[in-house]
């Protein structure tokens, strides 16, 4: 049998989880079928360690940037600077990001924001796309992005991890935007997230497992890993009455032409 060729367009195994058995996870992700993953980072000094598993592991790529949760990390005028050298250091680095605003665990917008808007800028004058983290940041993630279009500033990229309303996912879409679903979509409670996964355009939808959080059922609670995305896969398209391979191919397509994987 042929494996379908997936990617985890989203995961973190640079975090100590998984120091004692990469190798092993590795092996595993290889025999699911996991061709490519992109590797997110959250704050600078990751980067040396995430560009050392890209040495690693061939099929790796990765991002650079400052999450919205770890402003800390972020210095004015200096930060920018390690990210954009970092990104015309290495063609392996394919997005800025993870990036965005989270208004669920914090509570400080413009600290958030401050960091975000000079990703964005970056992001646009690199010509890469940007990983999106949003929670309970609809609103005003909106409004920054228009104020940016109308400065003629035109982001592209993906709302990773997906967890919000069918008409917050149709805003981001009509700004270009794709969609990206992770383990939550198999929870049996996610109902919106599920609603989202069945309206989604075909060419605009990627999956991914946000690894080493949100383990997929069956696997829930567990430490999730990129082999899991199988079940990400399997869950979009019970929901969107497609089979296995088609979305796989399509999500497969998609983040490859987003993120210009080989």
């Amino acid at each position: 049998m042929t494996l379908n060729h997936l990617i985890d367009s989203h995961c973190h195994i640079v975090f100590s989880t998984f120091q004692d058995d990469l190798d092993e996870v590795a092996a595993r992700w290889r025999a699911a079928g996991v061709s490519s993953l992109v590797h997110a980072c959250v704050e600078p000094s990751e980067i040396p360690e995430i560009r050392k598993l890209a040495d690693r592991f061939p099929e790796l790529r990765y991002s650079v940037g400052v999450h919205p949760l770890d402003t800390k990390h972020w210095k004015e005028g200096e930060t920018i600077d390690i990210l954009r050298s970092a990104a015309l250091d290495d063609s392996r680095v394919v997005a800025i990001g993870e990036l965005g605003l989270d208004l669920y665990k914090d509570s400080n917008l413009d600290e958030q924001v401050a960091a975000l808007k000079p990703q964005l800028k970056l992001a646009v004058e690199l010509d890469l796309p940007v990983i999106v983290h949003c929670r309970e940041a609809a609103s005003p993630l909106l409004e920054l992005l228009e104020e940016l279009k109308s400065s003629n500033v035109l982001v592209r990229g993906v709302m990773h991890c997906w967890g919000g309303t069918l008409e917050e996912m149709e805003q981001f879409l009509n700004f270009g935007f794709f969609i990206s679903f992770s383990g939550t979509v198999t929870f049996p409670k996610a109902k919106q997230i599920q609603e989202c996964a069945l309206n989604v355009p075909e060419d605009r939808f990627l999956i991914e497992t946000d690894c080493p959080f949100l383990a997929p059922v069956p696997k829930r609670g567990k430490r999730n890993e990129p082999a899991f995305v199988q079940s990400v896969a399997h869950k979009i398209a019970e929901i969107r009455g497609q089979s296995f391979a088609s979305v796989a191919n399509s999500s497969t397509e998609n983040a490859r032409l987003l993120f210009g994987l080989p």
